[in-house]
Parts: structure tokens; sequence; C-alpha cells
């Protein structure tokens, strides 16, 4: 058992990839097992769940920095991101980065038969690409290796090139202090940095941006859910509830504990202690000093190694990667590193 920022993580040395899995404080795993053995027992009712998943909404907005109203809770981020490709008018034109993460690119190619048009860019060459594109979409925090897109200075370009911005913080979420107001849509998913249960995601609609048409429109986007069970007339939501899925009930009770306690937190304090041992660990590989978390090392078959140690880690495009959120400790990084040096 292991005690971060105020919560208990049931947690071992070696476990290095929240980049794929984050792990839930001892109190929303318990949150998550109680509701569950309600559900076995037939002491449950569905309305209940409802608390859970406007509690969830309210603090992935504080950890983005938007209104509450502009943020739809769906199951994942290719489906929220769907949307909003979907009600790109024909022939617009997007950019994105090479290596990006799929559920961010492939909604948007996808319309290919509509004219959008889906240009990717070497990371280097983003800023200098905006001019001549209608709509940018890139990850804050790339899954691949980490890197991390200069946020302001993706807005002042973007502002000045008429370019509208999608945002996905699924890699920077839970460790990274974030306003992200300004842009046109921030999409997240819960079951990383978050510390929530698979299932669980969220889209930001900024207020200059348009509402997607909601084309998995569903009696929980209703303007009240409990009385938009049956037939017409359509009756949605006025705000970015009209883009709700029918809610993962124990993910959201499950994401509702988790993201209260992280929302409450420093989260200066929390990005310094994650970046702390990220730059740990690179220092002594002789790396240069890292923007996030997320540490990619070049030889795939360190994975190898690292988990007959017991080092829990990931291998993306071809690279081992590693890491370290507010739970891990420098005693992470020496079992790390003594796994490579054995």
């Amino acid at each position: 058992m292991r005690e971060a920022f105020g919560a208990e993580f049931e947690l071992t040395a070696g476990y290095l990839n929240t980049a794929s899995i984050g792990v839930p404080p001892v109190f929303a795993a318990d949150a998550l097992s109680e509701v569950v053995g309600r559900w076995r027992g037939g002491r449950i009712e569905a309305t209940e769940f409802d608390d859970s998943v406007a509690s969830a909404r309210r603090d992935f907005a504080r950890l983005v920095g938007v209104n509450p109203d502009r943020v739809a809770a769906g199951g994942s981020v290719g489906q929220l991101v769907g949307s909003v490709a979907a009600g790109l008018p024909e022939g617009s034109r997007v950019l994105v980065v090479q290596g990006e993460f799929t559920s961010v690119v492939f909604p948007f190619a996808v319309q290919h038969d509509r004219g959008v048009r889906v240009t990717e860019v070497v990371p280097e060459r983003l800023f200098d690409a905006l001019p001549g594109h209608d709509v940018v979409a890139v990850s804050l925090v790339q899954s691949g290796d980490g890197a991390v897109i200069d946020p302001a200075r993706l807005r002042e370009l973007a502002e000045e090139h008429g370019v509208r911005v999608l945002l996905d913080v699924s890699q920077a979420a839970g460790w990274m202090p974030l306003e992200l107001d300004w842009a046109d849509w921030v999409v997240g998913c819960g079951y990383k940095w978050l510390l929530s249960p698979r299932g669980v995601a969220w889209l930001a609609v900024g207020s200059r941006a348009f509402l997607p048409r909601p084309h998995g429109a569903n009696w929980y986007a209703g303007r009240d859910p409990w009385q938009s069970l049956y037939g017409l007339p359509l009756r949605l939501a006025d705000d970015a509830r009209s883009l709700d899925s029918s809610p993962d009930w124990f993910a959201q009770v499950g994401a509702a504990a988790a993201l209260r306690w992280l929302a409450g937190l420093d989260l200066a304090a929390v990005r310094e202690h994650c970046l702390g041992l990220a730059s740990a660990l690179c220092s002594e590989l002789g790396m240069s000093e890292p923007r996030s978390p997320v540490v990619s090392l070049e030889t795939p078959e360190a994975a190898s190694r690292l988990r007959t140690a017991g080092v829990r880690c990931a291998v993306r495009d071809g690279r081992t990667r590693v890491s370290f959120h507010l739970y891990n400790t420098f005693e992470d990084v020496r079992v790390l590193l003594d796994a490579l040096r054995g």
C-alpha cells in the first residue's frame, strides 16, 4: 500500500504504465465495489447514477478549465471526436501530426467521401502548417513518446490564422494544470491519468465552437432524461448534454470519486512530482530533459527485461514506454534502472 497526496493506492514498486491504465485510489475502487455489491443483491436504482454522471462532468470541467454546461459525457474519445468530425462542412481541411493516436485521426479520415481532407505533418512542422487549414486536431501530450504541444503557441497561431482547435488531453489531464476554455473542442478519456474505470470520456465544446449534431441522440441526452424515454417529439438538452451517450453506470461511479479528489489537488505540485521522477530517470540514462511524465526508451527489447523484473510498462511505436504518476516514487526509478542495468 502506498500513500500519495493524501490518498492510498494498493501498489507495489514498478507500476509505470499509467499512460496505458491508471490505478485508482483505494476509496474510488471501494466506491465501485460497493455499488457492484448492491447490484449483485438487487439493491440498486438506475436513477442513483445521475449524481455520479453530473459530478464527474463538473470535475472534468474543473480539470480542463471550462464551464460544465459545455461538457458532454460519452464512452470513448473516438466516439466524441466522431461527433465533431461529422459536423465539419464538406471540403474541410484538417491538420494532424504524424504518429497521432488514431482515435483523434480516424474520425476525420472517415469523412473523406464528403471531401474532408486530412494532412499529416511531422510534429516540428505543426505550427508552420496551420495556415490553409480549417481545423487542427492534436493530442496535447503525445501517447507514443510523451512529446508536448505548446498550448499557448498553438492558441496564438490558431487565432491568427482562423483555425479551429481540437485538443485531446487523455495523456495530460490529471497531472498537468490546464486552462483550455479558449479551445474549440477538448476531449479526454478517464482511464489513464484520471484514474477512472474504462468506459467514460468527455468532450468540452468551446463557447465559440459549433455544437455538433448529436448523431447518437438517445434518452439520456434529453432535457430531462427520465422524461425522454418514449416517443416524439424530439426534446434534447439545450447545451452540450445533447451529445451525452447513455452512461456506463459503474464507470461513472469510479470516475466521480477519482475526479472529485483530483480536481481538489494542487496540480502544479502533481506536475512537479511526476516530472521530477521522469527527469531523474532521463538524467541517469543520459537522455534530454522530459517535458512530460511519459518517457520513451528507444529499444523495444527493454520491455521484456523490465517485465521480467516486475516493472509494468508498454511498447508503443517500436519503443518501450514508461510513465510516472502521482503514486510513483523514486523507488520505481531505482527498480527500473536496476532492471535495465542488471
